[in-house]
């Protein structure tokens, strides 16, 4: 009984919120590509929710087919002319359509019109994103507090640079802040990375250098991460904490706003483990996404939306990445392609794609190994 009340437990407290995340993000992406492609008149036969052998499904009056396939670990859009749910295309076929079928298939169609139907996926998910946050924002608004040091410890960084309780935080390395979140999103991923913070004291301003502490710290739900600290607090009293509402219009904007600091603090915490600063046990597969869709889901439904924000830029980025096989390396094809005047021959890009696929799958095996064996030395 105890085993079925575990099994009920996974079930509904992680594997349910983990599947609502990731069929809302894949179902938006090849949404973005199926809208692309229709309005470029390519035509479509299969939109797939999963890989795999098909669970439910229906042929829509245009001939495609909506369906729920056994893996839900993605999904894809199948064009005319596609050999394959990769979007390989069968050139046997090809050779026997007449012009104004072979007109109708992904590879027949204009450069443009591809290159705007693959990034139209990616895109999508940078929309998702925005959306949710300015639905969030506009309905909770948000809790700020003004970057005024209200403490500082001993030893850190800032009181070696000589930071005093009661300065004003104005920039870092000529960045304005305007939040004390803006100081803690800077410094947390530049550990041991030399920085320059502008304060202000007694109206005037003066330049400090400083090197935050590295140092790990542990979230609610007990998951360790190493971040950049400088040893600074604020409080109620000093940092004015309030409550921010926002209208329609403000919202969107701080929407995108959220949006593109993840996309920068994305490429900033991937420097940083490309330059060695950071370790790489940040980077999760399916496991620790799943793990994560049951935590924020205990929180409510608006963390878990904002998680599903969070990860479908992640995804958006990940899919322009200039790898074949991916969203991004279609691309890159498509720019050579307008370069030469003519296609990257098949041989090329069948090598090129099992290479990415390579590449690919060392992703998702290191992803998993740092899933199921924690952080790596």
């Amino acid at each position: 009984m105890e085993l079925l009340s575990q099994a009920f437990g996974l079930l509904t407290g992680t594997i349910v919120p983990f599947l609502v995340v990731l069929t809302l993000i894949v179902f938006v992406h090849e949404m973005g590509h199926y809208l692309a492609g229709r309005w470029s008149g390519i035509g479509i036969t299969a939109f797939s929710i999963g890989f795999g052998p098909e669970i439910a499904g229906f042929t829509d009056r245009r001939g495609t087919r909506w369906k729920l396939s056994a893996i839900p670990l993605g999904g894809y859009v199948k064009f005319h002319g596609d050999e394959d749910a990769a979007s390989t295309p069968d050139y046997a076929k090809l050779g026997t359509l007449s012009p104004d079928e072979r007109a109708r298939t992904f590879l027949g169609a204009a450069l443009w019109k591809r290159a705007v139907t693959v990034a139209a996926g990616p895109i999508a998910n940078f929309i998702l994103a925005i959306a949710i946050f300015s639905v969030t924002f506009a309905v909770y608004g948000r809790q700020v507090a003004d970057p005024i040091v209200a403490e500082v410890r001993e030893p850190s960084a800032a009181a070696t640079a000589g930071v005093l309780p009661g300065d004003l935080l104005v920039a870092i390395d000529g960045t304005p802040v305007r939040t004390f979140d803006d100081v803690r999103r800077y410094v947390s991923v530049r550990p041991e990375v030399p920085i320059v913070v502008t304060i202000r004291r007694n109206g005037a301003e003066q330049n400090l250098s400083m090197v935050p502490d590295r140092t790990e710290l542990t979230d609610q739900f007990g998951n360790k991460m190493e971040v950049g600290i400088i040893g600074i607090v604020t409080n109620e009293a000093a940092g004015n904490f309030r409550q921010v509402s926002y209208g329609p219009l403000e919202a969107v904007g701080q929407g995108v706003l959220q949006s593109w600091q993840i996309v920068t603090g994305t490429f900033d915490y991937l420097s940083n483990v490309v330059t060695g600063r950071m370790k790489a046990d940040q980077i999760g597969g399916p496991i620790r996404v799943a793990q994560a869709s049951g935590q924020m889901a205990t929180l409510g439904v608006a963390a878990l939306l904002q998680l599903a924000a969070v990860l479908s830029v992640s995804i958006g980025l990940l899919n322009l990445m200039p790898v074949p096989v991916l969203d991004g390396g279609h691309l890159m094809f498509y720019a050579v392609e307008a370069i030469r005047g003519r296609p990257v021959g098949p041989r090329a890009q069948e090598i090129a794609f099992r290479i990415g696929m390579a590449l690919i799958l060392m992703l998702t095996v290191f992803a998993t190994w740092n899933d199921t064996f924690g952080r790596l030395g």
